[in-house]
């Protein structure tokens, strides 16, 4: 049988799904577990090993089960909830009427007030924390940006908040752009700092090699406290809204 990126199969007849994904930067097949989509996904650098994917997902599968079981719950953005800005914890407030979402205080501490009801409520909070994200990450990128003019090379960067499903950010450098997902802006504030430094060192080096790694470290030191944090919190960030 022929298999083909994005096609999804289930392992077994009540075993995990898995979707095949073809990602030519790849060096080697893999299995990584999308939290968001609820499903495993076997990616392999060229489709005709695709085959040999799935295989390998099938000798793994009461580990792909098991992962998947451990996910965290959905975490719906409703009042009396708290979400986490920076790092803070926000409560959620319903105020009435149909106002946007704003930062303030109740007396139980800092809060997010909202109108709305129901997901006109939760679009709102939402809303809210993308304008957030937009604010500080396109702030962080501009200042490292600075450090490294003479090797990031001249012009402004587009900066676009997006909700991706896996991907923290991505950068192109051929038409100087760089996503972000909103919800990173979660995280504590040197966690966010350390993503925008990351996709802005793709400026420098396209690739991850040790140079590139270099350029990181010089942007915020020892980075590897920062990309744990987003392997063992990541998940709950994607339950968010959910």
């Amino acid at each position: 049988m022929t298999y083909r990126d994005g096609d999804r199969l289930r392992l077994g007849l009540e075993g995990p799904t898995v979707r095949l994904s073809v990602n030519p930067r790849a060096r080697r097949l893999s299995i990584r577990i999308d939290a968001r989509a609820g499903e495993a996904v076997v990616v392999a650098p060229r489709e005709r090993l695709l085959t040999q994917g799935l295989a390998f997902a099938r000798t793994k599968a009461g580990w792909i089960a098991d992962r998947l079981d451990a996910r965290p719950d959905e975490a719906p953005l409703l009042p009396g909830g708290v979400v986490m800005l920076k790092g803070a914890p926000f409560r959620l407030v319903a105020t009435g009427g149909a106002g946007a979402a704003r930062l303030g205080r109740t007396a139980d501490g800092a809060a997010i007030l909202s109108g709305g009801e129901g997901e006109a409520f939760s679009r709102r909070v939402e809303n809210l924390l993308k304008r957030q994200a937009r604010d500080i990450l396109t702030a962080r990128t501009d200042a490292h940006l600075r450090t490294l003019a003479k090797e990031a090379g001249p012009g402004p960067v587009r900066v676009s908040i997006v909700d991706t499903r896996s991907r923290w950010g991505s950068c192109s450098p051929h038409n100087r752009s760089i996503r972000y997902s909103w919800r990173v802006v979660m995280a504590p504030e040197p966690v966010i700092d350390y993503l925008a430094a990351h996709e802005v060192a793709h400026l420098v080096h396209a690739d991850h090699s040790p140079a590139y790694w270099s350029v990181v470290e010089r942007l915020v030191g020892d980075h590897r406290p920062y990309r744990r944090w987003l392997r063992e919190h990541g998940a709950a960030l994607h339950a968010v809204g959910r």
